[in-house]
């Protein structure tokens, strides 16, 4: 019964696999539902800010933005790449990475250089392998994205931008859709462009105040702008995460399914072998018999 010994060592092996999948699986709903929850009430603030800052903006006309430049012919494009610190969650980094390479070998082709700052190990490793120039990063954000770790890497591109290092900026990380659903996204950063901060009638209505500015309008209104950018990334980092665990959810409950299957295809194998085996001591023994008594 050796083969059978085998099948039952591979059952066994499955049942462990099995075991860890379903754990990670709730660990992975649980956290989710708080990343959503994060993720949600990261909404409000990001857009409070681009409500004042728009409104300051049309208070002061004169005022021009650097964040908020015009670049027709952008040759040198800056990336900020959204990815997981940690696998097991499907092709979440895969497509928002594959997504990162066409956008670069587009613009690259009409005669753009890349310089990247990568959030989140999977894109750094990525980044670096197909030789990109990395200007910073960060890894190991844990479960809860804390914008003091974020402020620094993205400053370090937003400097360069406005110092005219980088002709535009991108933010490339995973949209979350719903629990079964993320898009990756690649969507320009800088320049701000002029719909980013349109106001509706009602949003002109409620934030169409009268200001008091310290020191002067536009130092509040560049601080506000990069509070705004931040917000942006920051969202960017909660919507990736929310849909870390929806995937690494969907990707787990897969493969809890999946050793299900094996193991009630190779627990049918090892009761046809030992069926088979049984089947063929009995015959042995009666011909064992027949012979003895004939």
């Amino acid at each position: 019964m050796a083969v059978g010994k085998e099948i039952r060592g591979k059952i066994k092996s499955f049942e462990n696999t099995k075991k860890i999948t379903k754990a990670m699986e709730m660990v992975s709903a649980s956290k989710m539902r708080k990343a959503q929850e994060r993720m949600r009430a990261a909404r409000p603030y990001a857009d409070k800010i681009r409500n004042i800052a728009a409104n300051l903006s049309q208070a002061n006309p004169e005022y021009k933005s650097p964040y908020m430049r015009s670049a027709s012919n952008a040759k040198s494009v800056g990336y900020i790449v959204v990815s997981t610190d940690k696998g097991l969650c499907g092709g979440l980094n895969t497509n928002v990475l594959r997504a990162v390479t066409n956008k670069m070998r587009d613009l690259q082709v009409a005669g753009s250089s890349a310089q990247a700052v990568a959030i989140g190990n999977k894109g750094f490793g990525f980044l670096n392998r197909i030789g990109v120039k990395m200007v910073s990063h960060v890894t190991q954000l844990g479960d809860k994205p804390h914008l003091d770790k974020l402020i620094g890497p993205v400053k370090v591109m937003l400097d360069a931008f406005v110092e005219g290092k980088a002709d535009a900026v991108y933010l490339c990380y995973t949209k979350f859709i719903n629990t079964m659903r993320q898009e990756p996204m690649v969507e320009q950063l800088l320049p701000l462009s002029s719909s980013r901060l349109e106001q509706t009638a009602a949003e002109k209505a409620q934030y169409g105040w009268d200001y008091i500015y310290e020191p002067d309008a536009p130092t509040v209104i560049e601080d506000l702008l990069t509070r705004y950018i931040e917000a942006l990334v920051y969202q960017a980092v909660a919507e990736n995460m929310a849909s870390e665990q929806s995937a690494r959810m969907v990707a787990m409950k897969a493969a809890t399914d999946n050793a299900g299957t094996l193991i009630n295809d190779l627990k049918l194998v090892y009761n046809k072998t030992r069926q088979a085996a049984i089947t063929k001591e009995l015959s042995e023994i009666v011909s064992g018999a027949a012979a003895i008594s004939g």
